[in-house]
């Protein structure tokens, strides 16, 4: 079988990658704008005309997606996340080679949900975001295009070569610079939210198997367990070893939640705010400077903390229903989240 995979560079791409080549009957070709790609192209600014004579070219069976940006403008993110994907779908309609689509979507596309449920595919989409907006766009370009195609919609993707700008991989980066430092407190924010973490592995293996099967439509790829990011944060510390005190900066104003961990006496510098001089907590928010004299740090400290949304637009929880996966594809995830979190850390201690 032929795979033509598009966007073999990003961080789940990768993984994509290395699981189809170590399928014996699977023929890979990257394509890509990368140099290390087999054909470069840019699905972007490209015309859907010169991959329709590609795709008839190499005659691939299954055309898999994992291209897209996950920041930057809402014009930015319409390009990639959109006009890409109705490239590609019109190339493949042109195209003779009848090859299958498979697009990794977002669960950024359902927006928010109630708190305790689980999201089956037939929710109705409300994205919070622009980039969930953009992801949602391509889904409804693929479901229209009257190809032989499968979304698999990934809710939130973790282990190695998490982003380091991703929440987890900004907790990770967070403790590091702690542990390095010496720090024997770490003020965290924006921990409230709940998401349902999959490892980046087991997506890779939902995408192989969705490039066999004859699944069509939506399907969730998730583990069907919601996390709260301060349990995850109290999993990392466990599992890097700090041995330190986790402030969480959300709650109501003017109070701290209680801490996560041991706390240690500390002399009075050696406290840190997470990502440094701009009071930026662990997931990259920063929060202002409180109102009155610049540079009066006791103010400063006293400041009452802000909670901050997770920035997917997706509000506080999320948790997919899986069986449609279970069920169409033989899929389950085997990776828990604390061997995710381990491998995120294994990747940032080499940085210390």
């Amino acid at each position: 079988m032929r795979v033509l995979l598009i966007g073999a560079n990003g961080y789940i791409g990768r993984f994509v990658a290395d699981r189809l080549l170590a399928d014996p009957a699977v023929q890979l070709t990257a394509l890509g704008r990368g140099d290390d790609a087999d054909v470069r192209f840019d699905l972007a600014t490209g015309s859907p005309g010169a991959l329709t004579r590609f795709l008839d070219a190499v005659h691939p069976g299954v055309v898999v997606n994992c291209a897209g940006a996950t920041r930057g403008g809402a014009r930015e993110l319409t390009r990639h996340n959109t006009v890409a994907v109705a490239t590609v779908c019109e190339a493949l309609r042109r195209s003779g080679c009848g090859a299958r689509l498979v697009q990794v979507g977002c669960s950024a596309e359902y927006g928010p949900s109630q708190p305790g449920s689980s999201t089956a595919e037939d929710a109705v989409p409300r994205p919070g975001g622009p980039y969930g907006v953009s992801k949602l766009a391509a889904t409804e370009l693929v479901l229209g295009s009257g190809l032989d195609a499968v979304v698999l919609r990934v809710f939130s993707p973790a282990g190695p070569g998490t982003p380091a700008g991703s929440p987890l991989g900004r907790l990770a980066e967070a403790m590091r610079r702690a542990m390095q430092s010496g720090d024997g407190e770490l003020r965290l924010g924006g921990l409230g939210a709940q998401r349902d973490f999959i490892d980046v592995r087991d997506v890779a293996r939902a995408v192989h198997a969705a490039s066999l099967s004859a699944a069509q439509g939506v399907i969730n790829i998730g583990s069907g367990r919601a996390v709260r990011l301060r349990d995850a944060a109290a999993t990392l510390a466990r599992v890097a070893g700090y041995g330190g005190a986790l402030h969480e900066l959300d709650g109501p104003p003017g109070a701290l939640r209680p801490t996560i961990g041991h706390p240690r006496t500390e002399s009075p510098g050696h406290r840190v705010d997470a990502l440094g001089h701009h009071r930026a907590d662990a997931l990259g928010h920063h929060r202002p400077e409180p109102l009155g004299h610049r540079g009066d740090r006791a103010d400063t400290e006293h400041a009452a903390p802000v909670a901050y949304p997770y920035p997917d637009g997706c509000g506080s929880w999320q948790q997919a229903d899986v069986r449609t996966a279970r069920d169409r594809l033989g899929w389950r995830p085997r990776i828990g989240l604390e061997e995710s979190l381990a491998d995120i850390w294994m990747e940032a201690a080499c940085r210390i």
